[in-house]
Formats: structure tokens, C-alpha cells, sequence
């Protein structure tokens, strides 16, 4: 299992991204409240994407953290990796990394790779919408046991992006992670405006689902948020 992790892993990071020329972005979101009630809410993603000939690249990071007087109620990181080598102009194979934390989820850590074949169904000017799959693995604690759960994982993933005018973007995303054990499953909708040529807002909503939950603990968790996102401009 071990070395299967390890060729996963390479393959969701190959050679040629280092040789890659590198568009970062990054995104922050605060809320602060003070009076009868003292609410922080800090949420962020750093993103690295790059695009060549026969390879394309998508790492990143992402927190969440919030307290309500003083009291923890959210805490949580993620970091993905993302890897496709070009097969025709409208398909591609690749691998895909993610491990996420989550001091408030049924389980303490979820780890998944998986390989992955993917095409575009819509690639034109202003709208694409693509969808991949695969087989991987999966290693995952349950946070009320200790006990590790690792298994063999179906992958899916869909990614829709409009150009709605020259500074408006819609998008949805959705990310399932399937196994024996559990299914986890995401979807991130919402709107990015154009502020000027290196920032923009955006306002999204995401929804996190595991099928399989401790007794009570919700099965879903969501958050809405609005971001200042920085993406430096194109030379």
C-alpha cells in the first residue's frame, strides 16, 4: 500500500513542473465581530497553476479557522496536488493528491491519490466544462476512535467555468471521493467580479458532504464566503 502511495504521489508531481512557468494566486476572507458577541473568521487558498505544451499543473493550499467568544469552532487545512499530461486537445491523463485536517469532521485526516482520465465535453472562448475520473486509494482516521481506515477510492471530478462579461466569472466545481467505508463529496459555486487587473471579489458558497458520520455529528458542513483574490498580472 505504501509504495502504491509512493508512485501516486510522483505521478501527481512529475519532473517537468519544475521546469513550468508558474501563475500564483492567493485569496483571504475576515470577519470580525465585537459587542454583545466576539466572532473571528478567518478563511484563505494558496493556489500555483501552470500550463505547457503536453503537461498542465494545479497545486494548493486552503485554511479555514473561526472562533465565537473565544471558543474554536472551526478548524481546518487542506493541501492538493494536481498533475495531467495532455493526450488530444480535448482529453488528458494524470494524478491527483489532496489531504485535508479538520478538527470538526467525522475523521481527523483524509488522504486520497488517484489517477485520473479527463476531457473537456465544452472548450470554447468564454465557457468550458470538463470531467475526469479515476482509481485510487484512501487513508482516513475517524476522529471519536483513532481507528485507520484505508481502502481502494473512485474519483470524480467536474469543473464548469463561465465568462460572463470581460470582469465577471461564474463557477461550480464538484469533487466526489467514493470508497466502501465512506463517500465524501464537494461542491464550490459562486462568482468572481474583476476589480482591477490583479485583484477581483469573489462570493462562493461550499457544501461538504461524508456519508458515513459519528452519531450525532452532521453528515454536511457548508460555508459562504467573500474573498479579496490577488492574481498577478499577465507580462
Amino acid at each position: 500500500m505504501n509504495r502504491t502511495l509512493l508512485v501516486l504521489a510522483v505521478l501527481a508531481s512529475p519532473a517537468a513542473a519544475f521546469a513550468a512557468t508558474w501563475q500564483p494566486s492567493a485569496e483571504l476572507g475576515i470577519v470580525n465581530t465585537t459587542g454583545n458577541s466576539e466572532t473571528t473568521s478567518i478563511n484563505g487558498r494558496f493556489g500555483l497553476k501552470a500550463e505547457e505544451d503536453l503537461w498542465s499543473h494545479d497545486y494548493y493550499l486552503a485554511a479555514l479557522r473561526s472562533e465565537s467568544d473565544d471558543e474554536l469552532t472551526a478548524n481546518r487545512y487542506e493541501v492538493g496536488a494536481k498533475s495531467d499530461r495532455k493526450l488530444t486537445e480535448r482529453s488528458y491523463l494524470g494524478a491527483a493528491a489532496r489531504y485535508e485536517n479538520d478538527d470538526f469532521s467525522p475523521y481527523d485526516y483524509q488522504a486520497t491519490l488517484a489517477l485520473n482520465y479527463g476531457g473537456w465535453l465544452l472548450r470554447e472562448e468564454g465557457r468550458s466544462f470538463k470531467l475526469e475520473g479515476g482509481p485510487g486509494v484512501r487513508r482516513a482516521q475517524l476522529a471519536d476512535t483513532g481507528e485507520v481506515e484505508t481502502g481502494a477510492l473512485l474519483r470524480g471530478f467536474a469543473d464548469y467555468q463561465h465568462q460572463i462579461t470581460d470582469s465577471t466569472k461564474f463557477f461550480n466545481t464538484t469533487l466526489v471521493e467514493a470508497t466502501s467505508d465512506n463517500t465524501f463529496a464537494q461542491n464550490d459555486i459562486g462568482i468572481a467580479v474583476s476589480i482591477n487587473k490583479t485583484l477581483a471579489l469573489k462570493a462562493a458558497f461550499q457544501a461538504r458532504h461524508n456519508t458515513e458520520v459519528p452519531v450525532g455529528t452532521e453528515n454536511t458542513d457548508t460555508l459562504t464566503s467573500v474573498n479579496i483574490v490577488w492574481t498577478p498580472a499577465a507580462k
